[in-house]
């Protein structure tokens, strides 16, 4: 501010138009699903109102964990003697998983992200389609989501309304244009006839404008995560195989048998959890943005607290997952690779995977990250001057935006002329009509980063005679 020296009316003149452009966040996840509690001051008062939080630490304090395991049995084995065995095993896991993908989230890279609790895990009708497009609904004009997930949703009793509750978040994110869904191929796990990716190629998700918002994952991962059951032990069912005297509950074989109490708690915690990939994978997405951009495919990482993929798939099966020729429904898989990592990401591609400028998951979310970032700078043009200088403002804070973008690896070309363009102007985007009728046109091309998704090697041997 210039200084007063003299007696007078002093005017400062104040730019009406940032400096710079500064990209949005890319990597704030909205978990929809239900929770143990949902309490800020009183009971339930954040039912179904978004909260955004930072940590695990705090998802505990507004949602509790979860409901106790109720089903998990230990079986002893004392025949041998001198040598106990112990396996333990959860018969009928608890259906709800937010607490649980919660922790592979965090564990993975994960951080701010938005809880949506549509109700609680003690619910005795069990996954609603209902409740759960309800709590998608809350967060329709929630301003800085840009993933969506429903941790809870495999569970939902029929591939249709798990569809069908995947495919209205899509249809939000195609209107707003500034989030991605996340979700995992439904699977009937019962049912050796059924065909999950049958199943999923054949509903209905609509154009190639609506499924270019989401990416599908599959298989489930084995992971590390430990059950949440009572500490005490009560409802743990423990089976002495050889020795009839360890029957009884965990909390029983505590006073009988400590060595044994020993064996058991840690044959429980042994036991790996079976979860959907999805809410690990938005963790890498998180961390991939944060350490490389999000113009980088979130893809050829390991997926951390993972034991292996639920079902080992070949690169043949791979081949019909990748590409779906027909309906451009691609699926990425999790794959087990001896040398790399025990649950390897290993595809990056949108669920609109025969459209060529929206086929890979990293250009359609740095495209949607550019959108709106230019979105909120420049939205204090409106109702300035439709003029030569407010173009030449706008133009060189865009170019200065676009060209940072350049120098870090968003975009290619060995210089700017080749990594993007910009235009704006009277007989270059607007008519004289345009002005007339209030319209600021400014028009960008992008050359945006493609995955190199299938690398060719050329090998050529020479046969060289003996001298």
């Amino acid at each position: 501010m210039a200084e007063a020296t003299i007696p007078g009316v002093l005017i400062n003149e104040m730019a009406a138009l940032p400096p710079f452009i500064t990209s949005v966040e890319t990597a704030i996840p909205a978990f929809v699903g239900y929770t143990q509690k949902a309490e800020n001051r009183k009971p339930g008062d954040l039912l179904f109102k978004p909260l955004l939080i930072k940590s695990l630490p705090e998802y505990q304090q507004y949602f509790g964990l979860t409901i106790p395991e109720t089903t998990i049995q230990v079986i002893i084995d004392a025949t041998r003697p001198g040598q106990v065995d112990a396996k333990g095993k959860v018969v009928k896991p608890s259906k709800f998983l937010m607490y649980y993908s919660l922790q592979m989230f965090f564990a993975n890279g994960g951080g701010a992200c938005y809880i949506i609790s549509v109700g609680s895990v003690k619910t005795r009708g069990g996954i609603s389609l209902v409740s759960l497009t309800k709590g998608l609904n809350k967060i329709a004009k929630v301003t800085g989501v840009t993933l969506v997930v429903f941790p809870d949703s495999l569970n939902i009793a029929s591939a249709g309304d798990y569809y069908m509750l995947h495919k209205k978040a899509m249809e939000q994110a195609a209107e707003s244009k500034d989030r991605f869904v996340v979700m995992d191929v439904w699977v009937k796990p019962d049912d050796v006839t059924f065909d999950p990716i049958k199943t999923f190629r054949d509903f209905d998700f609509g154009e190639s404008n609506i499924r270019k918002y989401a990416a599908i994952y599959y298989p489930g991962i084995f992971t590390t995560i430990q059950y949440h059951y009572d500490p005490e032990g009560s409802s743990v069912k423990i089976i002495g195989k050889g020795d009839r005297t360890l029957n009884g509950s965990l909390l029983q074989l505590k006073s009988k048998s400590p060595s044994h109490f020993v064996v058991a708690t840690n044959a429980i915690s042994g036991i790996h959890m079976p979860l959907p990939a999805s809410c690990a994978i938005v963790g890498k997405y998180a961390e991939i943005d944060h350490s490389r951009g999000v113009w980088s495919p979130p893809a050829n990482v390991g997926i951390s607290l993972a034991v292996n993929p639920e079902i080992n798939l070949s690169i043949r099966e791979q081949e019909d997952l990748n590409v779906d020729p027909i309906g451009g429904k691609s699926v990425n898989v999790i794959r087990s690779l001896p040398g790399r990592g025990n649950a390897i990401i290993w595809g990056a591609r949108t669920m609109a995977g025969n459209d060529t400028e929206w086929r890979y998951i990293s250009v359609q979310r740095f495209f949607s990250m550019v959108e709106k970032s230019l979105e909120s700078a420049t939205a204090q043009v409106v109702f300035l001057p439709n003029d030569a200088n407010t173009w030449q403002r706008i133009r060189s804070m865009i170019e200065d935006y676009l060209t940072q973008l350049w120098k870090a690896g968003a975009l290619t070309g060995v210089k700017t002329q080749e990594a993007f363009y910009l235009k704006v102007g009277l007989n270059q985007t607007m008519t004289a009509s345009d002005l007339l009728e209030g319209r600021m046109i400014v028009e960008i091309g992008l050359a945006a980063l493609r995955p190199g998704e299938f690398i060719l090697l050329r090998f050529l041997y020479m046969m060289i005679a003996p001298s």
